[in-house]
This record gives structure tokens, C-alpha cells and sequence, in this order.
């Protein structure tokens, strides 16, 4: 069963229905995602955070023309973006839709995850790979053919996956060299060459932490586009093997109870933090009863 979770289509079903290029059959007014970074940009001073209708204001000046990617609340939703240093008029402000900072709902933030992916393809699509020819579209999708070569080329969306070991009453995690001491999180890496996903989990633990783990099973995925990549949740259960991180990408790795975690991830919108909250505690009938979901 699909977890409704910021980014993923469910949390938009009842107000946004996705098209591909070519489908738009006029050019009727309607609103726009306006891309900022990992910002969109909304009517300011409202209760409620809404989207720009069209035309753009002529001092946001967009990097290409508007692209449409779907209806919102019936009405054409086109996409554009605009560079860190385009200052907006004061009627408009730039919400970030990923981080700790949620003034900007689930909604409008999954909506902003799909311009942005949509956009980051678009800006890494425009020549073929094999011969480096321009690439025109391939009708009725975001796919794109080389007139020159003949190679199609798809949306990159690249799987990694995510995992929450358990060691009886305590989780494993871990903190990237990256990041600020005391922020941990939870084991993640792509997926490599030849593998599938339960060997991914087993390899990306191995690698970061050490250890072992066995009882591999899925719990869900999200969608997650900074810029384009599938996050793959599993659960784990410790197999053996003393905890010692990599000392390159993996600066501390341990066992932490899970009455007593510490700074955990900032975004509420992730599935690492979604791992925590759902199954995070080892109440054994409730996970239980959520595996057989």
C-alpha cells in the first residue's frame, strides 16, 4: 500500500491532475510554480499560501518559457524557473518546500517537488548522451529522442534506499561527515550495479556501520526531488558485528535507545522521520500489525 507522504502523488490526487507536454489545448490563463532554488514562490501577505496566477510580473524574468505540467483545482499549472538572485516584488515571497521550515503546506510543497524534478530534467535533457545532438521530444511524455542517433532518453529517477535496524529497545544511527555534530539519521545510499534492494540495505549498512543485518523488509517509499531520487524504506534487525562507521563518508555510527534519540532529521516531510515516528518505538503487536499492511 502507497504511504501518503509529501511528494508522492496521493497527497495531491483530490487537487492537481498531472499532463505531459503536448497536451495543454490552449492557452487559457492559470497558475504557476515559480521554482527558487528549493523555494516556490507564493502570494505573500495572505492566510493562506497560494499560487501565483499568470502572467509572471515582467521584472521575474524566467530561465525558459512557462512549461505545463497539469491542472490545479481545474486551472492550467505551468512551471518556471527563476535564479537565487531574481528579487521578488514585495506581493511575493519564496517558501522553502524542503528542510525544517514548513510555513508552506503539504500540498503546494509536493506540487513545488514535481516542478523542481520536472525542471532539473529539463535543464539536463536538452543534448543526447551517445552523440551530442539536440534532443526533441518523444510525444505523449516527458521522454526525449535523438533526431540525429535515434537514442531515447528517459526522466533519470535514481533509487536509493533507507533503513531502520533495530537491536532490541535500540536503533542504529548515524551521522554523514557532512553534517553538524549531533544530527544523526538513519543508514541511506543508492542502489549500485547488480543488486537488488534487500542487498543494497545489507551493503550500505556493512559499508557505513559495520554490522550485519538480517529480516529485511519494506516499509515504503517516497518520492524525494532534490533533485530526482527514489527513497525506498525497509526495516532491519541486528545480525551481528560491532558498530564501527566508515571514517570517510561516516564520521559516528552507534546504538542509541529509543526513549533517548537525539537531534533526529530535520525535515518532518522525509521518510527517514517518518521511520522514527511509525515505527520507531517496539510496541511488537502495533509493528506488527503495520508489516502485514
Amino acid at each position: 500500500m502507497s504511504i501518503s507522504l509529501p511528494f508522492n502523488a496521493a497527497i495531491t490526487s483530490s487537487l492537481f491532475t498531472p499532463l505531459s507536454p503536448g497536451q495543454e489545448q490552449d492557452a487559457s490563463p492559470g497558475f504557476l510554480a515559480v521554482v527558487q532554488g528549493y523555494s516556490l514562490v507564493v502570494c505573500a501577505g495572505s492566510q493562506q499560501e497560494l499560487l501565483p496566477d499568470t502572467p509572471l510580473p515582467t521584472c521575474i524574468i524566467p530561465e525558459a518559457e512557462p512549461l505545463l505540467i497539469g491542472l490545479w483545482q481545474g486551472k492550467p499549472l505551468r512551471t518556471v524557473n527563476i535564479t537565487p538572485d531574481v528579487i521578488l516584488p514585495a506581493e511575493y515571497e519564496a517558501l522553502p518546500f524542503q528542510g525544517p521550515d514548513l510555513r508552506l503546506d503539504n500540498a503546494l510543497a509536493t506540487i513545488a517537488g514535481r516542478a523542481a524534478q520536472i525542471l532539473h530534467w529539463e535543464r539536463r535533457s536538452r543534448f543526447c548522451s551517445h552523440c551530442g545532438s539536440g534532443l526533441a521530444r518523444i510525444a505523449g511524455g516527458w521522454g526525449k529522442r535523438c533526431p540525429a542517433c535515434g537514442e531515447d532518453h528517459f526522466p533519470h529517477i535514481h533509487p536509493c534506499v533507507i533503513v531502520l535496524v533495530r537491536r532490541g529497545t535500540e536503533l542504529l544511527l548515524i551521522r554523514n561527515a557532512a553534517w553538524n555534530t549531533g544530527r544523526f539519521s538513519l543508514v541511506a545510499g543508492f542502489l549500485d550495479f547488480g543488486e537488488s534492494l534487500e542487498e543494497c540495505v545489507q551493503r550500505e549498512v556493512r559499508e557505513e556501520a559495520g554490522i550485519e543485518v538480517t529480516n529485511i523488509r519494506y516499509a515504503g517509499s517516497q518520492c524525494w526531488p532534490f533533485p530526482s531520487q527514489q527513497m525506498v524504506g525497509f526495516l532491519a534487525d541486528y545480525a551481528g558485528g560491532e558498530v564501527k562507521p566508515d571514517g570517510v563518508e561516516v564520521a559516528e555510527a552507534g546504538w542509541f535507545r529509543e526513549d533517548a534519540l537525539p537531534v533526529l532529521p530535520g525535515s518532518k516531510r522525509s521518510i527517514a522521520r517518518w521511520l522514527f515516528d511509525v515505527y520507531g518505538r517496539s510496541n511488537v503487536e502495533t509493528l506488527q500489525e503495520r508489516d502485514e499492511m
